[in-house]
């Protein structure tokens, strides 16, 4: 199966005819110096009326404060059209292909002390503080040999269970700034975006681990584990190294959790790539978690329920040339919920 990646596809593309297609761009980075992150999506359900806008921002401890917290918004701001990532504040503008992206966000952020909270979204949104918030930053990669993923020539996706027609990751570089009421940070730091496009359904996959990583510019992964309900699902991912990309057909993945609603705290993985002959092994733990949710009515009017938890997570690179060294990215853990239980448990 060949995969198609081309200039245009980083800009939008012809709306299709489903009721559920949707365009998204989606962007994270974190500043190891000042431990201040966050990431931003933009998803265009245009024949839905609507597009989906999140900002979730992982800060360090105000001055006074006892720990950390997580500013967050999301909106479903009303759009006509697709052609442009531009709602309810936040805007991505493409300004290089492969190589520069930028995106800004001005609006408001909700301020959680206990980020848990948004399990109940409509509480949170009326329990906590407000902040003024205003987003300026750049991103860029290293071109298109960093770039992993696009569009395949063949359809890969059942009927009702689409996610994604095309689809592409990178590592990137992020400079700009961020502020959060009168607190403002110089952002210098690393990260991964990802452009998707065509129809989409949160409840297509049974479970999915999403895990991105940055320790520098010379070193990186990303890790899929993608289930499906009947069937053995995917695994792979890659790994930036030294400037060379290692496509991987293989991840093993162990994750250790806490409390009753069962989030995922520490991970142990490992990425293997039949191409290269490699392995890279790799620890996780979760600094900061955010739990959204994702709710549809099946054809008998039930309610299906999707939850997909967002870790800020500190990652130890534990073998090869990188061993020992530290790198930050995000843990994205999406699981249905079936009898207040996540399915993926087991992994």
């Amino acid at each position: 199966m060949g995969v198609r990646l081309e200039p245009s596809d980083e800009h939008m593309h012809e709306l299709g005819p489903e009721s559920n297609f949707n365009e998204s761009m989606y962007i994270n980075c974190f500043d190891p110096a000042q431990q201040v992150g966050g990431w931003f999506r933009m998803g265009n359900r245009a024949n839905e009326g609507y597009a989906e806008m999140t900002v979730c921002l992982y800060l360090p401890p105000a001055d006074g404060a006892p720990g950390r917290s997580v500013g967050f918004m999301y909106k479903r701001p009303t759009i006509t059209h697709n052609d442009a990532l531009d709602a309810g504040g936040l805007t991505w503008t493409m300004v290089t292909p492969f190589e520069e992206l930028r995106v800004d966000y001005t609006g408001k952020v909700v301020l959680l002390d206990e980020p848990e909270q948004m399990a109940n979204p409509k509480d949170a949104f009326t329990n906590n503080p407000y902040a003024e918030c205003e987003v300026h930053l750049t991103f860029t990669g290293q071109g298109k040999p960093s770039m992993f993923g696009g569009e395949p020539d063949t359809p890969h996706e059942t009927p009702g269970e689409e996610f994604a027609k095309g689809h592409y990751e990178q590592l990137v570089t992020a400079h700009g700034t961020m502020r959060v009421g009168d607190r403002e940070w110089e952002i210098h730091g690393h990260g991964l975006r990802d452009h998707s496009w065509g129809p989409r359904y949160w409840q297509a996959p049974w479970y999915y681990r999403w895990l991105t990583a940055n320790v520098n510019e010379q070193f990186g992964f990303m890790a899929s584990r993608v289930a499906k309900k009947d069937g053995p699902g995917t695994r792979g991912g890659f790994v930036w190294e030294n400037g060379e990309m290692h496509f991987c057909d293989d991840v093993q993945i162990s994750t250790g959790t806490r409390g009753d609603d069962q989030y995922h705290q520490s991970i142990q993985g490992l990425l293997r790539s039949s191409r290269s002959n490699r392995e890279w092994a790799f620890s996780g733990e979760v600094m900061d978690l955010i739990p959204l949710r994702n709710r549809r009515q099946d054809p008998d009017g039930n309610w299906l329920m999707t939850r997909i938890s967002e870790g800020m997570t500190r990652w130890t690179v534990e073998s090869g040339e990188f061993e020992g060294q530290v790198g930050y990215g995000l843990s994205e853990y999406l699981d249905q919920i079936v009898d207040g239980s996540p399915v993926g448990l087991a992994e």
